[in-house]
């Protein structure tokens, strides 16, 4: 008796104290975000950081019926809602009041009523709402209970097409409704791979509709939907012409469509194709080596407006459909433009730009009579800043580092951003990994960068490493299945870069990213615990075989696309084997993982049980959920206070304050 006592004593001895004793858990914004181990927030960094937390954009959303005002989302509260601007500059008007952020918003053609779609607690199951913006009143559309999105008018605004996965709670369909009969909305597309469907476009007569079928990044077809039969017709892409390929609109006279595709080359290109079975594209843009990005077509068809990626810089053409030529506008400033729109008369281009010292604003540019010709560019939004003064900024500067393998017998090179405070260094250094797997670091606008390098001193690197969109299909799929950890020696071969420059302390590295870019950060801290600081891990997943088993039934076969499909032996084998979760006694650098408790995409457990597995290693790690949130945080109190605390986690941490 005595022997066994001694030994149960002696193993005790061999716990890390850490991982004996309970978390301390303490809540904030009424009992909603939950923390644990996460230490009170000194007041000086809820007053350093306040300003910076109070910047707010005024992303533009659609035209009036008349032209002659805009509708877009901005924040006065809590939360992002519509409002109506009536003239450049002037205030903006509220329409909607509610407790949740409004997602897209779509204007019934030759009317006044909107459509726009809501969810609540960030479980992304939005649902479609009519409202009409003289009166306020909102009527819901949808069921409720399931995921709908992508509303489209016809063009006699007399019902919308919309997908929705309302006929059995996995499937992404393509409905059509009356909005003033919405008890008889009805199925007219049914997804039957797990893919998804959506609607660009109805043609003139609303008879037919250009619809997308989206299977994964690489993978996205174009078909023609034929109301009258159901027929479905397979036009741009699919099986044996793997490529992306995304309609945008009929024709004047609907014998043709025009559309985004890869099947010329590296890059989404604009191109034009007959509306017929196996017929071949003209490729337009050709002589553009980057990605189009965004397009829009007037009104009467006599012009395109589109952007392009170009190195991670928007920039924006006007086309003119009859001759196919293109002009650049080169009134736009250096940055990033989304959403171009044309006004219902057609004499103006609404657009949302940001800059790297500006933060999302609505801007219009005033077009000529003839296709290609434009006039002044007018800021219809000046968002509030909160007192900062942005021309003392920063603006990132593109590099481009040599990883572990060889393109044409020399280095494959990363590009990244890199943010550098003021002064000489060597600066601390927080790496920042974007999500997707197939997203790309842009040099956007960011309140958080900044105040990082302004209240902590820190330079901030932005990789995209392989996988990243932007630069080619080649290099999209350089991640996929089983070569998923070569974007993580991505990583590895940064941390190389990072110690050759003399202006970056490479003994103090973070790394921060959120979704799968949380999964980098995980599998960054059990491949390179030993060259970094410390780790933010913001939704992170941990494991991609449990992810993927419980994710939404609506995602899960649009994410074995890219990551693999678990049910196969050997891939379930790989995806176990390089999964943080079994990797933890790997990993010794101090952990923040954040969480929404409702997010569909990546489920609260990936979370909690690497929360789970690192203290029962006795790792330090803070957590921090959020009860009425999802895939990120979309509400201000939370996002506040989630901001503060790893302001003090980089301090403690990487600065060893």
């Amino acid at each position: 008796m005595f022997n066994t006592v001694r030994l149960c004593f002696v193993f005790a001895l061999l716990i890390p104290i850490e991982a004996l004793a309970e978390p301390v858990t303490r809540t904030a914004n009424n009992g909603q975000l939950v923390m644990e181990d996460i230490p009170p927030i000194p007041a000086e960094i809820v007053t350093d950081l306040n300003r910076y937390q109070n910047v707010r954009s005024a992303g533009f959303r659609d035209w009036t019926a008349d032209s002659e005002n805009i509708y877009i989302s901005t924040r006065f509260g809590d939360v992002s809602q519509i409002h109506k601007v009536d003239v450049a500059g002037g205030a903006r008007q509220q329409i909607t009041f509610f407790d949740e952020p409004v997602g897209g918003l779509t204007r019934q053609p030759g009317g006044d009523s909107l459509i726009f779609s809501r969810d609540a607690g960030g479980s992304e199951f939005a649902q479609l709402f009519l409202l009409d913006p003289a009166g306020g009143a909102t009527t819901m559309l949808t069921d409720g209970e399931s995921r709908n999105g992508g509303a489209l008018w016809d063009r006699r605004g007399t019902r919308i097409a919309y997908n929705s996965t309302a006929r059995n709670g996995a499937s992404n369909d393509i409905w059509m409704m009356d909005p003033n009969d919405p008890d008889n909305a009805e199925v007219v597309l049914e997804s039957q791979d797990g893919s998804f469907w959506g609607a660009a476009e109805f043609s003139s007569s609303g008879s037919k509709v250009l619809v997308t079928n989206y299977v994964s990044a690489a993978d996205s077809r174009v078909n023609l939907l034929d109301l009258d039969t159901g027929d479905v017709t397979l036009l741009a892409g699919g099986a044996d012409n793997i490529s992306s390929n995304f309609p945008v609109a009929f024709d004047d006279e609907n014998a043709g469509f025009w559309l985004i595709t890869s099947q010329g080359g590296e890059f989404r290109q604009l191109a034009w194709q007959p509306t017929e079975a196996g017929a071949a594209t003209d490729i337009i843009t050709d002589e553009i080596p980057w990605d189009v990005s965004g397009v829009a077509i007037s009104h009467d068809r006599s012009r395109l407006a589109f952007s392009t990626n170009e190195d991670g810089m928007s920039r924006v053409y006007l086309l003119d459909t009859e001759s196919r030529e293109y002009r650049r506008v080169e009134n736009i400033p250096t940055g990033l433009a989304f959403g171009l729109t044309f006004s219902p008369d057609d004499k103006q281009l609404a657009m949302t730009l940001n800059t790297a010292k500006t933060p999302s604003d609505t801007f219009v540019l005033t077009l000529g009579a003839e296709p290609l010709s434009y006039g002044m560019l007018t800021r219809w939004t000046s968002s509030e800043i909160g007192g900062l003064d942005t021309t003392r900024f920063r603006t990132p500067e593109l590099v481009h580092y040599p990883t572990f393998d060889n393109v044409d017998g020399a280095p494959r090179q990363i590009p990244a951003w890199v943010y550098k405070p003021q002064g000489n260094g060597p600066f601390p250094v927080v790496i920042s990994i974007h999500g997707g797997p197939e997203g790309q670091a842009r040099p956007g606008f960011s309140s958080t960068y900044q105040m990082w390098m302004e209240k902590l001193g820190v330079a901030i690197v932005i990789p995209n490493v392989r996988g990243s969109s932007g630069y080619g299909k080649s290099y999209l799929g350089l991640d996929n299945g089983f070569m998923r950890e070569d974007s993580v020696k991505d990583i590895g071969a940064l941390l190389d870069w990072v110690a050759a420059q003399p202006d970056l302390d490479a003994d103090r590295v973070a790394v921060f990213g959120g979704s799968y870019g949380g999964y980098m950060v995980l599998a960054s801290a059990f491949h390179y615990s030993d060259k970094l600081k410390a780790a933010v891990d913001i939704v992170g997943i941990s494991n991609f075989v449990t992810f993927l088993e419980n994710t939404q039934d609506y995602r899960r076969d649009l994410r074995r696309v890219e990551y693999g499909d678990e049910r196969d032996p050997a891939m379930r084998a790989h995806l176990e084997k390089i999964a943080p979760m079994n990797n933890v006694d790997k990993m010794d650098v101090p952990m923040f993982i954040v969480q929404g408790e409702n997010d569909p995409r990546v489920p609260v457990t990936e979370s909690s049980q690497m929360v789970e597995a690192l203290r029962e290693r006795g790792q330090p790690v803070w957590y921090m959920n959020a009860l009425n949130e999802g895939h990120g945080y979309r509400k201000k109190e939370n996002r506040d206070i989630y901001q503060q605390a790893t302001v003090l986690f980089l301090k403690e941490h990487l600065l060893g304050d």
